[in-house]
């Protein structure tokens, strides 16, 4: 079946960095645009950067520019979210998400974890 599990998040000090990683399975990774979103505390999800099918093209909120780096592997079916100088404002459920816009067809996982705090 179909599934996107999200690992890597924790306690983190502001200044930190941490990078997120999400397996994909059950589905054709190398078709769909790779997203993450986070959800804060009692806000709205909201966009942090999404990937390209091939990798080539990035794009990132502006509250991610300069500080995240998204990626993906395609042999191993893996996006990661490489987050530096990471802010308390940061402190959310980061979610992974796939999205094949031909077939509209989108998945989503169930998120880790995030706190950014001394």
């Amino acid at each position: 079946q179909v599934q996107l599990v999200e690992s890597g998040g924790g306690l983190v000090q502001p200044g930190g960095s941490l990078k997120l990683s999400c397996q994909a399975s059950g589905f054709i990774f190398n078709n769909y645009i790779m997203r993450w979103y986070r959800q804060p505390p009692g806000k709205e999800r909201e966009l942090v950067a999404s990937i390209s099918t091939t990798g080539h093209r990035a794009d990132y909120a502006d509250s991610a520019k300069g500080r995240f780096t998204i990626s993906r592997d395609n042999s191993k079916k893996m996006m990661y979210l490489q987050m530096n100088s990471l802010k308390p404002e940061g402190t959310a459920l980061y979610i992974c998400n796939a999205e094949y816009v031909a077939h509209d067809d989108r998945h989503w996982g169930q998120g880790t974890k995030l706190t950014v705090s001394s």
